[in-house]
């Protein structure tokens, strides 16, 4: 999560001019079916599918001008320094902001580990339910991004746009939304149609009014539309039913899966990032931000070049914040559907962002054994980089 326009040590905090973003947690596959079908881990084109910019070299071209400058210097353990660490899954006030969670599509702990635990056991999943999931930054969600951005009219008010509402968003709104007293949603944004990102779509009714109510508008792809049709059709159809029935009032709005096509989501633009979440199926990321730029790309193999482009420092200038999966440590074979930790630490050497933070980590991942490898990674290269957690808050200038 992020607010104001910077500063800010400790727990977020500060607030000030601007927006800001949060990291939050967890990616993964998606997989899941859920109430109708939807695909698992990559599953099918269909009218989304196909190959996107595709081809292409790796993970991408794209430019990153050589040795970058930026923040440099890592932070601490859990990235509680320079512009704003701390810890806090959602809003913020400011004139922006925005918050985060971290976690892969199944999660962590992992289930596995606590029912047929392995000898030793697993560190982190262990850890995972010996500390309250507020003070332990291995219990992960699913990877979502809630921004509080506070708009430039004059009245100055706050608007709450997600990115994502995964299978752990009713844990994550009791956990986070009320710690950090967010009030509603006022738009979402959907990178994907994995059950890590859209199994939560029922809950939205609780965050609405009774009664009459305006639908909360929904931007995603045709192709997820496509298949949240299929998932959950009580959310789509739109005919009178003879027994009316509670259930979330969404306004599907269909963007493009391309660069060159922004669009608006409470007073916020955003500019589409396709990506490959494995090479036959396009997820989004996203980039917005006109004082600082930050991109979210939270499920992703690949990242075609033209896409590349779009968010270097050639295409939108440099990167404020950028906000990356890393599913697994090391290569272990190439994943199908997700970047490991050396191919995300390359793609930022790449894209050159002034702080980058990873997200969608797995239970591989011990948070501070690795940020604390990150923090010499950040001094050697000059750019600020750390995995994020559940609940972290960042303050930044939108």
């Amino acid at each position: 999560m992020t607010k104001g326009s910077g500063g800010g040590s400790g727990d977020g905090g500060g607030s000030g001019s601007g927006g800001g973003s949060g990291s939050g947690g967890g990616s993964g596959d998606g997989g899941g079916s859920g109430d109708g079908g939807g695909s698992g881990d990559g599953g099918g084109s269909g009218d989304g599918g196909g190959s996107g910019d595709g081809g292409g070299s790796g993970d991408g071209g794209g430019s990153g001008d050589g040795g970058c400058s930026g923040d440099g210097s890592g932070s601490g353990d859990d990235g509680s320094s320079g512009d704003g660490g701390g810890s806090g899954d959602a809003g913020s006030s400011g004139d922006s902001g925005g918050g985060d969670d971290s976690g892969c599509s199944g999660a962590v702990p992992d289930f596995r580990c606590l029912l047929q635990p392995s000898d030793p056991p697993c560190h982190v999943c262990s850890q995972s339910l010996s500390l309250l999931p507020h003070l332990n930054p291995n219990y992960r969600c699913n990877t979502s991004l809630l921004i509080d951005y506070c708009s430039k009219e004059k009245d100055g008010r706050h608007y709450y746009i997600l990115i994502d509402v995964g299978k752990s968003f009713r844990e994550q709104v009791l956990r986070w939304f009320t710690f950090y007293k967010i009030p509603r949603v006022d738009s979402i944004i959907l990178t994907h149609e994995h059950a890590d990102a859209v199994h939560g779509l029922d809950e939205i009714r609780s965050l609405q009014p009774r009664g009459s109510t305006d639908p909360l508008p929904v931007f995603l792809s045709q192709f997820t539309m496509k298949s949240i049709s299929m998932k959950f059709p009580y959310l789509v159809e739109k005919k009178v039913k003879e027994v009316p029935r509670r259930v979330s009032l969404l306004d599907w709005k269909i963007i493009e899966e391309n660069c060159d096509k922004p669009f608006t989501a409470s007073g916020l633009s955003f500019t589409p990032l396709p990506v490959m979440h494995g090479e036959d199926y396009i997820a989004l990321g996203f980039l917005f931000g006109d004082k600082s730029k930050v991109a979210y790309i939270s499920d992703v193999s690949r990242i075609p070049p033209s896409t590349e482009y779009a968010i270097s420092k050639s295409g939108a200038g440099q990167l404020d914040l950028l906000i990356l999966d890393t599913n697994i440590p090391r290569k272990r074979g190439l994943h199908p559907t997700h970047i490991c930790f050396p191919e995300a630490l390359e793609i930022i050497k790449r894209l050159c962002p002034k702080r980058a933070l990873l997200t969608g980590m797995t239970h591989d991942f011990d948070h501070h054994e690795y940020n604390e490898i990150l923090v010499e990674w950040s001094l050697r290269e000059g750019i600020h980089v750390q995995l994020a957690h559940d609940g972290l808050r960042l303050p930044i200038d939108l």
